[in-house]
């Protein structure tokens, strides 16, 4: 959902208010709108919230995964190689 963030006709902020009042537009921002503030009725910026925190790693459940994976049968730089060798590259 995009938030208006002026009284532009074209339903975005300018530029002047958002320096003006820039605390309503980050409250809404924080709250999951994005916010678009525009320049002579073009847009030159979109806010949006941050993402939340990344999930901590389950290294546990990670060797899991990985344990249970074929080993390949041959190293990266070859395979790489082989690869650009290929005729489809």
């Amino acid at each position: 959902m995009t938030s208006s963030m002026g009284i532009e006709g074209d339903g975005n902020g300018g530029l002047a208010e958002a320096k003006a009042r820039l605390s309503a537009p980050i409250d809404r921002v924080v709250a999951g709108e994005a916010a678009v503030v525009t320049r002579r009725g073009r847009e030159v910026a979109r806010h949006s919230a941050m993402p939340g925190p990344k999930r901590p790693i389950d290294i546990a459940t990670l060797r899991a995964v990985t344990a249970a994976m074929p080993l390949q049968p041959e190293g990266a730089a070859t395979f790489v190689r082989a690869m650009w060798d290929d005729e489809r590259y």
